[in-house]
């Protein structure tokens, strides 16, 4: 079990506000499917190539061409919904979404409204307090993304790149649960972490490939407990999106301003307008970008060129026979079965590579806990320090695997294993075989051991005579000891030998 308490969020305080203010946030995640081909045709999905090479006649809103789905993408989705403990809908459909945009050839976007794949759902969002908050997904819906428009070519023109367009999202769309930025936060890494899990999306939110649009307002203490009752959104004060938000440091910023905005507006006597905004990182601001669209500005309807999607049970159950562990109940084994803290667990589980090493150590070592700490502490930091992946990690599993087998049977002193890890990890080579031709191994001979203490005693009379008065000093000979014998002699063996020599 994790350890984890379930609460009901306080109301937010702001800074600097005459009132106390809660703050509430909605949020609709596009995660751009894992997939070598887009949603309707076989074009290639790869990041960086050359601009418009990746585009087929049906992207390019060529007249006559029909859209083909591609089952690849709607098993995706699938495979999303049911690592969100979502329904999946055995039909679905698809809408035409009307509107212009430059890097939009078609003049409208094939989307889910009235009829998405896949229904409610719900995420836990652990936070940093140890708290957790459980996430309600509304709807998850497939739809094409965009080309790109590039302003930044020439002083007069705009270029487009159509090499996105008609790629494969899934848009996953929240109730209004969340409460704070740092929630906010936690929710998008959430859902990065279980959708690289499953190996839905790639998560990278630099390119693009994840990103979010957050839906911010304000209320009064209590507000939000009415909504609770009610469903009336009215309770929650009117929001204001801000679009296409890809890092999640900058969603906290934003999320932050706005809040400040709003409540400011509503404490001069003023009220909000909804609108679209974004945020400029720059200037640690969001501004208007347009008054917001409703469903009906977009003339939704379903497009006459694909047929309602029908499913079968069967596939989805095969679909679901195949998921993966996923990420909490990754965690709750690696504390229930290795015996590791909450936190460690939670480090070691954040990655998916990450959670696959340390049990590769651990199959290769034999003690979970001693995986964990050298996992996080030697070699984490290590890979931080050089800005490595875990994936670039030049010392292998059975390597890290072999320091602490030689740990558990006594070989080596914690001392001398960092400094075998260090060789291991800028040399490589067997740890064992390091041990035996560089003469690392731990002096357990308790006759060597003793005839180093009796030589550090005997040099040191004035030393003895404090350590007899104060038993605590005693360490200083152990210091002097392990010292003497290049950090190989046994520690244990060198505390019980000096503690009888000095009659402690």
């Amino acid at each position: 079990m994790l350890d984890l308490t379930y609460e009901t969020p306080k109301p937010k305080v702001i800074a600097g506000a005459k009132h106390d203010w809660e703050l509430v946030i909605g949020m609709e995640v596009h995660a751009q499917v894992a997939s070598k081909s887009k949603l309707f045709s076989g074009a290639s999905t790869q990041f960086g190539s050359e601009p418009n090479s990746n585009v087929a006649f049906v992207d390019a809103g060529m007249p006559g061409m029909l859209p083909v789905i591609n089952e690849f993408c709607v098993a995706q989705a699938v495979r999303t919904g049911l690592g969100l403990k979502a329904q999946i809908h055995l039909r679905s459909a698809f809408d035409r979404k009307n509107y212009f945009y430059p890097d939009l050839p078609q003049g409208y976007q094939i989307s889910q409204l009235y009829h998405p794949i896949v229904g409610e759902g719900e995420v836990l969002v652990e936070l940093g307090d140890g708290t957790a908050r459980l996430v309600r997904i509304e709807r998850i819906h497939l739809e094409q993304d965009a080309g790109k428009s590039i302003h930044d070519m020439d002083p007069a023109l705009s270029f487009v790149d159509l090499n996105r367009t008609g790629v494969a999202l899934m848009e996953i769309v929240s109730r209004p649960d969340i409460r704070g930025p740092e929630e906010a936060a936690a929710y998008v890494s959430k859902l990065r972490q279980i959708m690289l899990y499953l190996g839905t999306c790639d998560g990278n939110m630099q390119n693009g490939n994840l990103r979010a649009d957050v839906n911010v307002s304000v209320c009064r203490p209590g507000h939000y407990e009415k909504y609770q009752e009610t469903q009336d959104f009215g309770h929650l004060g009117t929001r204001c999106e801000i679009k296409n938000m890809n890092s999640l440091r900058f969603i906290q910023a934003a999320i932050d301003f706005e809040a400040r905005r709003q409540i400011a507006i509503l404490e001069a006597g003023g009220s909000i307008v909804q609108e679209t905004r974004l945020y400029d990182p720059d200037k640690g601001e969001t501004r208007s970008m347009r008054s917001k669209e409703e469903a009906h500005d977009y003339r939704y309807f379903p497009d006459p060129d694909l047929l309602p999607l029908e499913i079968e049970q069967a596939w989805v159950d095969d679909i679901e026979a195949g998921l993966p562990e996923l990420p909490d109940a990754k965690k709750a084994r690696f504390v229930g079965d290795y015996g590791l803290s909450d936190y460690d667990a939670s480090v070691l589980t954040a990655d998916l590579a990450a959670a696959h090493y340390f049990e590769a150590v651990v199959a290769e070592g034999g003690d979970g806990k001693s995986a964990a700490n050298w996992v996080i502490n030697e070699l984490f930091g290590r890979l931080k320090k050089e800005e490595h992946a875990i994936t670039e990690s030049p010392v292998s599993p059975a390597q890290l695997g072999g320091i602490i087998r030689l740990i558990k049977s006594g070989d080596i002193s914690g001392k001398i294993a960092k400094d075998l890890f260090e060789i291991v990890y800028t040399e490589g080579g067997d740890p064992a075989r390091i041990v035996e031709d560089r003469g690392l191994k731990q002096v357990t001979d308790t006759g060597a051991i003793e005839a180093a203490v009796d030589e550090i005693i005997a040099a040191n009379p004035a030393q003895v005579e404090k350590a007899k008065a104060n038993p605590k000093l005693a360490g200083w000979f152990v210091g002097q000891v392990m010292k003497a014998t290049g950090g190989k002699a046994n520690p244990a063996a060198v505390n019980e030998i000096v503690s009888a020599k000095l009659g402690l």
